[in-house]
């Protein structure tokens, strides 16, 4: 079974509707709760999207959306070893090293899934779109 990291992108795409990238993120996440390949995300993706969804939403909506989230999806650990990893890389994004990185020590991702490629060019792992996911399956 494929393991994957799923980018902030991608489940805000789901939780905003964000046509037309939310059928694919939909169609990722439905993987998820079929259990034909294993979702991830960090607390950082968790910490953010819950951020986001409460500027539109009240707290106890915004928590049992992730509450539904968190029955489909692991979460991979953040440890300073993760964190030093992360601030001595040459990634522009520190939440970016942080989720790759994450995902690196796990040694169990075969990819991280993001609409931003650019942003894991210097990650060791495959980087593809949720779009480009798909059409492998």
């Amino acid at each position: 079974m494929k393991k994957v990291l799923l980018d902030t992108d991608v489940i805000l795409d789901f939780f905003f509707d964000r046509k037309p990238f939310s059928e694919d993120a939909a169609k990722v996440l439905g993987l998820c709760e079929l259990k034909l390949i294993t979702g991830f995300i960090t607390p950082v993706i968790l910490s953010n999207v819950y951020y986001l969804l409460s500027q539109t939403d009240k707290h106890d909506k915004v928590i049992d959306k992730l509450g539904q989230l968190m029955e489909i999806i692991e979460v991979l650990l953040i440890d300073k070893h993760v964190i030093k990893q992360a601030l001595n890389s040459d990634f522009k994004d520190f939440e970016d090293a942080l989720q790759n990185f994450s995902a690196e020590k796990d040694g169990q991702i075969d990819v991280i899934i993001t609409r931003n490629i650019k942003d894991f060019k210097k990650s060791k792992l495959g980087v593809m779109t949720p779009k480009e996911f798909l059409k492998l399956l």
